[in-house]
């Protein structure tokens, strides 16, 4: 196990000075831009707590690995003109000059041929479907522009909303084979709402020509993640990797800990950071024996947060000697095709930052137990190969100098109508215990801005029940408080409304 707090523990047994003893921590289950961003929170608040993260680095989708001595996200990232977030975390850690602003192409993969959207003249000259309704194409994404709050599509599917949007040719050429490659079994279920988001940010993040303009960070979130840690270690939060969380403990009063493989950790409150229904399955159900009672609220809250379905994603990411294209965003429409996105980094970030590597993550969602995902890594890539090559011609195996296969087994919740009222609440009914991810960013769809807002938000959430408790505890009868406070249960948060 690596602890980037050890230096600091080591110093401070107790604790960093005024922030009291371990036991008197908050735990953070997860270092991803949530849980990062809610110890940040906690810490400026001054509120002892500990990360503690299953993987041997931070960053959780956005975590990193080495390509030719730079660093690159296993899964994509980029950022939207309106990821407000993202631009204040850079500018608090000093890191504003490294966000970059860049041009991209985008297309669609459509019967066998490439063609381009990067523009309004790229879709009025989109040949699969007749003029009219290249129009209806192009003007469904303004249309979805002046929706003026999420709510008025709430009830509605993505298929009723786009059918009413553009007409059914347009929906059976493009959105309807977006939605089945993405979704899967779920597609029939997914909420408009998820869709007019899609649009909404896509839209609004185009340049004056129509161009879509992204931002990248100069040398990925790796050099963002680095400022963080150092940052967050200044101000005495205790970040443990290698450390998987096993069990959430309870006990007649609420949360009092969690076990890890090897130890028990103390607490009275934990924030969990993960998919929902990891978090039920880190419950235990009842009392056995050596054990205490669980709460009496945890068979309703596992049963809560067992409610929402979540997609795996699957990336394979090439390292070519040559470009495939020059399109950074490519959506496929072929059913046939097991990726449903080819994203060519290298044309978002020049392949210079890379000693010339050119970088394609090919990119499935899709169940835990599909074949595809079952594969071993270089199963995914030798199945993968004919579909490159049917795709883009000239390409060949030899280009491929290395390949790496990521999974995420919880990446992408299924947004389905009326998800508002499935929401979980950030603090749960067991008192102690909250929640934040990416199945609560609703109307928004998951990414590390909204990672990063849901966290601040539960951070500081946590520190006023604190501030709010510890009046209480100076009372002598209940000074043995001070490290071991219990956590009540509040109201369930509305959810955010709009978009920054």
């Amino acid at each position: 196990m690596s602890d980037s707090g050890s230096a600091l523990s080591r110093l401070h047994p107790n604790g960093p000075p005024g922030l009291g003893p371990p036991g008197g921590e908050v735990l953070v289950i997860g270092g991803g831009f949530t849980g990062l961003a809610a110890a940040h929170e906690l810490a400026l608040a001054g509120v002892a707590c500990r990360v503690l993260e299953s993987e041997p680095f931070v960053g959780g989708l956005a975590g990193s690995f080495e390509v030719e001595g730079a660093r690159l996200e296993r899964f994509y990232h980029h950022w939207f003109s309106s990821d407000l977030e993202i631009r204040r975390l850079c500018a608090e850690l000093g890191c504003a000059e490294l966000l970059e602003q860049h041009r991209t192409r985008t297309g669609v993969y459509y019967a066998n041929t490439v063609y381009r959207l990067s523009s309004p003249w790229d879709v009025l000259r989109f040949a699969p479907l007749p003029l009219p309704d290249r129009v209806r194409l192009g003007w469904s994404a303004v249309r979805a522009g002046r929706v003026r709050h999420w709510r008025e599509l709430e009830a509605l599917t993505a298929r009723e909303w786009l059918l009413a949007l553009s007409g059914p040719r347009v929906y059976e050429t493009v959105w309807k084979p977006l939605l089945e490659g993405k979704f899967g079994q779920y597609a029939p279920e997914v909420g408009a709402t998820w869709m007019w988001t899609k649009l909404h940010l896509r839209g609004g993040s185009r340049s004056r020509s129509g161009r879509e303009v992204l931002y990248y960070l100069r040398g990925g979130c790796a050099a963002l993640l680095d400022a963080w840690v150092a940052r967050l270690t200044g101000l005495g939060v205790r970040i443990s990797t290698g450390t998987p969380v096993r069990e959430v403990l309870t006990d007649e009063s609420g949360v009092r800990g969690v076990r890890t493989e090897s130890e028990v950790l103390p607490a009275r409150r934990v924030l969990a950071t993960t998919a929902p229904d990891l978090l039920a399955g880190l419950l235990a159900p009842g009392a056995t024996p050596g054990r205490a009672a669980a709460h009496p609220s945890v068979p309703a809250v596992r049963r809560q947060l067992s409610a929402i379905p979540y997609l795996a994603n699957l990336c394979l990411v090439l390292e070519n000697d040559r470009a495939l294209s020059d399109t950074y965003w490519l959506n496929v429409t072929d059913p046939s095709f097991p990726y449903v996105g080819v994203i060519e980094h290298t044309n978002l970030e020049a392949s210079d930052a890379y000693a010339g590597r050119h970088l394609v993550y090919l990119s499935a969602y899709l169940p835990t137990g599909a074949e595809l995902y079952r594969m071993d890594d270089e199963a995914v890539f030798r199945a993968s190969l004919p579909h490159l090559t049917r795709m883009f011609p000239d390409f060949h195996e030899g280009w491929v100098r290395r390949h790496h296969v990521w999974r995420a087994d919880h990446a992408q919740p299924v947004i389905t109508p009326h998800y508002s009222e499935r929401v979980p609440a950030m603090e749960t009914e067991l008192p102690g215990l909250y929640l934040a991810g990416m199945a609560q960013v609703f109307p928004q769809d998951r990414g590390t801005n909204y990672a990063v807002r849901q966290g601040r938000h539960a951070g500081r959430l946590i520190a006023d029940r604190i501030r709010t408790a510890r009046p209480a505890a100076h009372h002598p009868a209940t000074e043995a408080q001070l490290t071991d406070l219990t956590g009540t249960a509040g109201p369930r948060p509305v959810p955010q409304e709009g978009t920054e």
